[in-house]
């Protein structure tokens, strides 16, 4: 399944418990993920969406620790199986 493919699937099932998917970047600041979640609470997520397989790239990897040091959640996804088990995780 294409990438862009999970990330309309990601923003569909996380709409469906109320929440937002929406595309992050950061112009000053390389290797961010490409999804911010927010969901009810007031909680955000970030989330690096993948094809299937592929891997996290050297400073993507570097920017996900960086989030979690600071107490963010920070997911890479690669399925539909990773989408769905992120949301039974995150959903309020």
């Amino acid at each position: 399944m294409q990438e862009s493919r999970l990330e309309r699937r990601l923003k569909n099932e996380v709409e469906k418990v109320g929440g937002m998917a929406v595309k992050f970047t950061s112009p000053g600041m390389a290797g961010v993920p490409d999804r911010l979640v927010l969901l009810p609470g007031g909680r955000a997520i970030f989330v690096e969406m993948k094809a299937p397989g592929e891997p996290l790239r050297p400073l993507q990897a570097k920017r996900k620790k960086q989030l979690e040091r600071l107490g963010f959640q920070s997911y890479k996804l690669d399925s539909v199986e990773d989408i769905l088990r992120f949301i039974q995780e995150v959903q309020p």
